[in-house]
């Protein structure tokens, strides 16, 4: 035993443990998701995902004010429709939900950043992320709706469109659409690596889109699979992504770490609700301490190589990071 080398003189206090962190997280690293509904005074917790919560227009407000007190500067935004129909028509249009938050976010909070998801799950009535035939997703006729609600959200004045179907040709497609419509300023986040995955169950609860029928396991990606997520990704790069996802976050830190070391563009990842509800599940029960779990896990995503984590944890977090 080499008793010159001591790996524990730089773990002795919390000063010197401070001073030699490799990884540090901050609110700059978090982007909160945020669920948005129809009415007026709705702030309805979601049952399945404690201290989230379905926000009508005038509730959202309040949220985002509160979360850029917070100094989180970024959300994702989920939509709840007043309608669904086979194509998810309700997904594109002027007067949609999204598209009246992000309005109204814009105008009042210049400063926000604000990320659309893109997908047609919530807004079918068969809960499938594309156009469904003979119980078959088609691929190339859902881009052109997929094209159309990535014009709706730019139109209203999102920075960030954040396609989350996994079609293949999607990127490309919406790349084009907004180009042509002058919208080349705006940014896209590509759900690249996106698995199909048992870790969404209460998302589905809080977004009321679980498919009506079969699953996503045509167009979402085999979980045993890691060379095949950079494949995804390296289209995505290819058709004009600017972020790239990988989603989930915990189960699939290998792949954060090879999208991180074989790509050179800004990496998020997808810490989701399963992850999320496990822990507030088990913290309820006094098995776990939230805090504590919750910032290793947080830790753990920005070490394997995210640069960004969209995280139901967002705002705990950084008031957790500022005790």
């Amino acid at each position: 035993m080499d008793l010159n080398r001591r790996p524990r003189r730089l773990r002795s206090s919390k000063n010197i443990r401070d001073l030699v962190r490799e990884t540090n997280l901050s609110a700059a690293d978090f982007v909160k998701p945020l669920f948005v509904v129809n009415g007026k005074n709705i702030r309805e917790e979601i049952s399945s995902m404690p201290d989230n919560y379905h926000l009508s227009l005038d509730q959202l407000k309040k949220e985002v004010e509160r979360l850029l007190d917070l100094g989180i500067k970024a959300i994702i935004l989920f939509g709840l429709p007043k309608y669904k129909d086979a194509e998810g028509s309700s997904a594109w249009q002027q007067n949609g939900i999204v598209q009246k938050a992000v309005r109204q976010l814009k105008k009042e909070f210049p400063e926000l950043l604000v990320i659309t998801d893109l997908c047609l799950c919530q807004y079918t009535d068969h809960g499938h992320c594309g156009i469904l035939e003979n119980s078959k997703i088609k691929n190339d006729a859902t881009l052109s709706r997929l094209a159309k609600i990535a014009l709706s959200h730019a139109e209203a004045g999102a920075d960030m469109i954040a396609p989350s179907d996994m079609m293949d040709g999607r990127v490309a497609k919406i790349r084009q659409t907004l180009d042509e419509n002058e919208f080349k300023e705006i940014g896209i986040m590509a759900y690249s690596a996106k698995y199909h995955s048992s870790f969404y169950g209460p998302f589905r609860d809080a977004a009321h889109s679980a498919p009506g029928q079969g699953d996503r396991s045509s167009y979402q990606m085999d979980a045993a699979n890691s060379d095949e997520a950079l494949r995804e990704i390296e289209l995505d790069v290819k058709e004009g992504a600017d972020i790239i996802m990988v989603k989930p976050a915990l189960s699939y830190l290998d792949i954060i770490q090879k999208a991180s070391d074989n790509f050179n563009l800004p990496l998020a990842a997808y810490n989701v609700s399963g992850e999320y509800a496990m822990v507030k599940a088990a913290a309820e029960k006094g098995w776990i301490d939230e805090k504590s779990v919750a910032l290793e896990i947080l830790t753990s995503i920005k070490r394997a190589g995210a640069d960004i984590i969209i995280t139901y944890w967002a705002d705990n977090a950084v008031q957790w990071l500022n005790e």
